[in-house]
């Protein structure tokens, strides 16, 4: 049931918060497209995040002409913020550094804006944050975005099938250096704790090694397994390992470390390289690791990804024109359908260890870094 019965709507306004992924703007076209054309509304854009509540000179207008030719371009024209804590910021007043609560001026710029309703794009951080406006009195719907797939409640995010199709493009060039030179290929993909980009792109990369997060690995075991098909006549390996990825035991490999008082996340990587130093170690074989990072944010997205996103955002106005705040737009076998924040905040889908699709990796010879795996299909 709706939270709320339907209100009168004139004016909505769309932020795009966290990493950026492919379809954002593909959302941000169905969105702006969907409440004009079907209900007349006028549609503003926040850029940066949240900042144009903070600062309301920090908006656009956005009509038909200017999200025209959006539906194929990559990132967000709106900017996107992925760290900061939204409700509260750092000052400087009298020479003291002091935290200053913003929620009254996000409340006070919504309704100078004129604003009737939001509707947040992000990632577990963003629906988080836009639970806690809609307890603010903001009406709010979310739409989950992030290339990790991690966000709980909605079986797929867009850009995830860009992310992965990026990797997969990279495995596939990695395969023909490596044969070349008879190396040890270790691709370090993005993910942070979950192991879906790795899992997909793996598999369709035809990886020998993947290593994800939920599945902590045994040095040893990754070591024989370089080993063995070495001595069976191949001439080379490719393991692709997820940022988060750890070895049984051990610690994550963090670049950066999360800061107190933000919505910042630690930032992670740094496995590849260390990988490949083992490797190297305890085998002797040339090894050499990439990074792919930010690229698998970038570029224009597939076309999966630009149906599924432009669907959410009609899926978002729908929900606005029906008072249906305080959820978010999910895919739920097959459907575009409406679920409450308190279903994905706090919560982490992450790849089940025994699940199908890592058992039919096994079933392959792809090796997740654990001994004594019995298979079953």
């Amino acid at each position: 049931m709706p939270t709320e019965l339907p209100r009168d709507i004139h004016r909505i306004a769309i932020s795009t918060s966290g990493g950026d992924a492919p379809g954002l703007n593909a959302v941000i076209r169905g969105v702006t497209k969907a409440a004009i054309l079907k209900h007349r509304w006028e549609v503003v854009g926040l850029l940066n995040g949240l900042e144009g509540l903070v600062d309301t000179t920090r908006t656009v207008q956005l009509g038909l002409e200017q999200v025209r030719g959006l539906l194929s371009r990559g990132g967000t024209v709106l900017g996107a913020a992925s760290h900061g804590n939204p409700f509260s910021r750092s000052v400087v007043k009298d020479g003291q550094a002091v935290v200053e609560d913003l929620r009254p001026l996000l409340v006070k710029n919504f309704r100078y804006l004129g604003l009737d309703a939001l509707v947040c794009i992000g990632g577990e951080g963003t629906m988080k944050i836009a639970a806690m406006l809609g307890e603010m009195g903001i009406p709010v719907v979310g739409v989950p975005k992030t290339i990790d797939n991690d966000l709980a409640g909605t079986e797929l995010t867009f850009g995830f099938h860009t992310a992965v199709q990026t990797a997969m493009e990279a495995l596939d060039r990695l395969q023909t250096t490596a044969a070349s030179h008879h190396r040890v290929m270790i691709l370090e993909l993005m993910g942070r704790y979950a192991g879906w980009i790795s899992l997909m792109a793996g598999l369709a990369g035809d990886a020998d090694i993947i290593l994800v997060p939920e599945i902590p690995f045994d040095m040893q075991e990754v070591v024989d397994t370089v080993l063995r098909r070495n001595r069976r006549g191949a001439s080379f390996s490719i393991i692709v390992v997820a940022e988060g990825a750890r070895e049984k035991e051990g610690d994550l490999h963090v670049l950066r470390h999360a800061t107190e008082g933000t919505y910042a996340n630690e930032r992670l990587g740094g496995i590849g390289g260390w990988l490949a130093d083992r490797i190297h170690e305890q085998t002797g074989l040339e090894c050499r690791s990439t990074v792919l990072g930010h690229i698998q944010r970038g570029g224009s997205p597939i076309a999966f990804d630009r149906i599924l996103a432009t669907k959410f955002g009609v899926k978002a106005v729908g929900m606005i024109a029906k008072g249906r705040f305080n959820h978010l737009a999910v895919l739920e076998n097959g459907e575009i359908v409406a679920r409450p924040f308190s279903e994905v905040v706090d919560r982490e889908k992450n790849v089940d260890p025994d699940g199908q699709t890592v058992r039919y990796a096994e079933r392959l010879g792809i090796n997740f870094g654990r001994l004594n795996r019995e298979v079953r299909i």
